[in-house]
């Protein structure tokens, strides 16, 4: 691969950083504008400007508000998770690796 211009940063003490103007101009990015990570396996780190598609997953919030508003209004279903129930589900998965970055194929590819 090779490398273009190359800028860099410092960070605060509390962990913050200014985007450089050239890595700004490169992304278009704006005031209150979000940036996406990505972090590889090899620790390369790639940054994005973050589309509206990264933002919001549209099954994942009505399904939370749906377990928040069952919650509410059903207190009493709430049970405690036993100890015996998590070490079935921990043998179950103990074999299996799962790269969550990788990306998920068709059933039978």
């Amino acid at each position: 691969m090779s490398v273009g211009t190359q800028v860099e940063s410092t960070l605060t003490d509390r962990y913050q950083t200014t985007v450089p103007e050239t890595v700004r101009r490169a992304l278009r990015l704006g005031k209150r504008d979000k940036i996406h990570y990505t972090i590889r396996a090899d620790g390369e780190v790639v940054i994005t400007r973050a589309t509206a598609n990264d933002a919001v997953d549209p099954a994942m919030a009505p399904f939370l508000e749906f377990l928040v508003r069952d919650m509410a209004a059903h207190p009493e279903r709430l049970q405690a998770v036993d100890d015996g129930f998590v070490r079935r589900i921990e043998a179950l998965v103990a074999d299996v690796n799962v790269d969550i970055d990788a990306p998920l194929s068709a059933e039978g590819e």
